[in-house]
């Protein structure tokens, strides 16, 4: 009787299967039902042959375009790089373009209930959470005490050693060594938990690993052209929802074992860190889970991107290091120490904070984000959009469009962002980098800060020349963030000091 029971439910599960596909094919336009240029080039991947990344043959498309935006109809997808679209969607009609539950399915098996992965009452809840955490001036200040505990004790003295290793340096992946000083710094704000993953001779965390895989394979779902596709690999259990799944188990393994040992200490009461505050007003151990998680993921994957980037830059740009090291001289003077004090005054540093607003005008953490649309609306383009359709402004594109910054967009000039001496914001619509509207990013200053000690302490005391790469010619792989392939291979070298004194070790 047990096999025949067997069977009846193996035939129901594949029939429900096979009609879930009818559906959704039935749902969505199958790919070959559009013959138009922008898809035919996207499923045949012949776009490649002229560019190099995915995102470079968007631009090239919205750039093209009278309105800044293209259709590519094959993944039901309107992109845009128009200002005017971007504050319509993020201000205008807010409401009308939620995250949506293509977007939280995609990211829900990773994120779970996070703040980046839903909507309504939900979202407003962990954001007026999270709000009133990160501004609390006693989270501030032990942000400041993790980042420059683990500048002074970790990576300078990593780059120092990196400097003496033979006449020509050792070299470094310089992309590797944020993204692990970026999660030491957030594992210790979020969970009060020290991983360690700095120290270079030890191998990467099992937790970082499985980060990076949850991470890396969540986006690959996006570029599936239909969704039922993941969705069955995921329902048998295959290939890199399988990867998927393994990964995730993990990171749910050792978040919730942090999260009991925590609530062993005391909860609220056992630290300084966003586990403990946020377990004042969440019991449901498993949205702690989501929320800490998704705080992980904007705090190491968007620093760490960022500074690679700008280090790429830099090293292109010896005159915009030299500028900041003469910035840094006429702000902080010749006190190389790493104190509260030290921190208060990167606030003065104009020409650091420019440079880095400019680095990331080019090389977003972020290159996109997605919206669906609740209701049938008309963009200010013109463009009509029915309900279900994803919307996307395209950050990296809009940071190259002439229309927007003029006919140098492709070149790194910080002083851009200066009017007289001071750094001048520009509009978020054009520049969302921080996202922009009600969901513009919490986390903004407390990530501005750690980037900028981390550029003004490693410029300083190193010169950093990139190996075999330009920023004229990026490579990216595939994931949420923006993540150079291959990383970023770079040879260190200690500065003399006219001062005499030594960089901080």
């Amino acid at each position: 009787m047990q096999p025949q029971v067997a069977a009846v439910f193996f035939v129901s599960a594949a029939c429900t299967v096979a009609l879930a596909a009818l559906l959704a094919v039935a749902r969505m336009r199958p790919p070959w039902w559009c013959a138009c240029p922008v898809c035919e080039a996207y499923l045949t991947a012949s776009w490649a042959a002229d560019f190099d990344n995915l995102c470079d043959w968007y631009a090239h498309l919205l750039r093209t375009s009278p309105e800044q935006t293209v259709h590519v109809h094959v993944l039901r997808n309107v992109l845009t790089a128009n200002p005017a679209t971007v504050d319509h969607m993020l201000r205008a009609r807010f409401d009308n373009y939620p995250k949506g539950a293509p977007f939280s399915a995609i990211l829900a098996d990773f994120l779970g209930r996070g703040i980046f992965n839903v909507d309504g009452d939900a979202w407003l809840f962990q954001r007026k959470l999270a709000a009133a955490e990160l501004a609390s001036p006693a989270l501030r200040a032990f942000a400041v005490r993790v980042v420059a505990s683990e500048l002074r004790s970790r990576l300078i003295p990593l780059l120092h050693s990196a400097s003496r290793e033979g006449q020509e340096g050792r070299v470094l992946d310089l992309q590797d060594v944020f993204r692990r000083f970026a999660f030491d710094c957030i594992c210790k704000i979020s969970f009060g938990l020290d991983p360690g993953c700095l120290e270079l001779s030890m191998p990467v965390s099992s937790f970082e690993n499985a980060f990076d895989m949850a991470s890396t394979l969540s986006a690959r779902r996006a570029t599936v052209p239909m969704h039922i596709i993941w969705k069955l690999k995921r329902l048998l259990n295959f290939g890199d929802e399988r990867r998927l799944r393994d990964a995730v188990h993990l990171v749910d393994t050792l978040a919730a074992e942090v999260i009991r040992q925590r609530r062993k200490l005391g909860g609220a009461a056992s630290g300084s860190d966003l586990l403990s505050r946020f377990m004042g007003s969440v019991n449901d151990d498993k949205y702690l889970r989501d929320i800490v998680v998704s705080f992980m993921l904007a705090g190491r994957d968007t620093v760490a991107s960022a500074l690679t980037a700008f280090f790429l830059l830099l090293s292109d740009h010896p005159e915009v290091a030299a500028a900041i090291r003469d910035e840094a001289t006429r702000v902080a003077g010749d006190d190389d120490r790493l104190t509260a004090s030290t921190f208060n005054k990167l606030k003065g540093m104009h020409y650091v904070h420019a440079a880095l607003s400019e680095s990331m005008r080019l090389f977003p953490p972020v290159q996109f984000d997605s919206k669906f649309v609740s209701g049938d609306d008309t963009l200010p383009d013109g463009t009509a959009v029915a309900k279900g359709t994803r919307v996307t402004y395209h950050a990296y594109a809009m940071g190259r469009m002439e229309s927007v910054w003029g006919p140098d967009c492709g070149e790194f000039r910080p002083e851009r962002w200066l009017r007289n001496g001071r750094f001048v914001p520009e509009n978020p619509y054009q520049y969302p980098v921080f996202h922009a509207g009600a969901r513009v990013c919490i986390g903004k200053e407390l990530a501005l800060m750690e980037m900028k000690a981390v550029i003004v302490a490693v410029v300083r005391s190193f010169d950093i020349e990139a190996i075999d790469r330009s920023s004229r010619r990026p490579k990216f792989a595939p994931g949420l963030t923006a993540t150079f392939a291959g990383g970023l291979p770079v040879r260190v070298r200690r500065r003399a000091r006219v001062s005499g004194r030594n960089p901080p070790i």
